[in-house]
């Protein structure tokens, strides 16, 4: 028995007649959330291997990257995190001399990271392995299909970004 997925995410087969809706993991949504844990499952175990590095803490050495030195505050909301959710991982960091701390000039009261050469030499290896798997997944597309999806892509999140702000509004 074949199985398709109709446009509102709903499974049919070819001899089931029964249109009743789908359990919720054959929606658009559950079908990208799936995608996207696969990838960053794969991610994690791949910047484990390369660089010795936690999930978190490889979101740090990513944000981080080739910048300059960032308030421990800006770091967070770059990783979407609050301060006290990166202090372990930043500890961990710096301990193991990938990140290192200092007071800002501006304001010695407020503490800036940076990587160290170890650091950016792990943060290599994440943007190696990073644009390896990008490759990996362009091979299945052509550059119509790639062009079409990411527009896709584009319109959905716009659409996604609208339905939170809406949420927010219902509270």
């Amino acid at each position: 028995m074949s199985q398709t997925s109709s446009r509102d995410g709903r499974a049919s087969s070819d001899t089931d007649d029964n249109h009743s809706p789908a359990p919720i993991t054959g929606m658009l949504s559950s079908r990208l959330m799936v995608l996207a844990n696969l990838l960053k499952r794969g991610a994690i175990v791949r910047y484990k291997r390369l660089a010795g590095l936690s999930s978190v803490e490889f979101g740090l050495v990513a944000s981080l990257g080739r910048r300059p030195p960032m308030s421990v505050a800006r770091l967070a909301e770059a990783v979407g995190q609050d301060k006290g959710q990166i202090s372990r991982a930043l500890a961990e960091l710096v301990s193991r001399k990938l990140i290192a701390k200092s007071a800002n000039p501006k304001d010695s009261r407020e503490v800036l990271v940076s990587l160290t050469p170890a650091g950016l030499a792990a943060h290599d290896a994440i943007v190696e392995g990073a644009q390896e798997r990008n490759r990996m997944l362009l091979e299945q597309l052509s550059n119509d299909e790639l062009e079409t999806l990411l527009a896709q892509i584009d319109r959905l999140t716009a659409t996604a970004e609208a339905m939170l702000e809406a949420e927010k509004v219902s509270r």
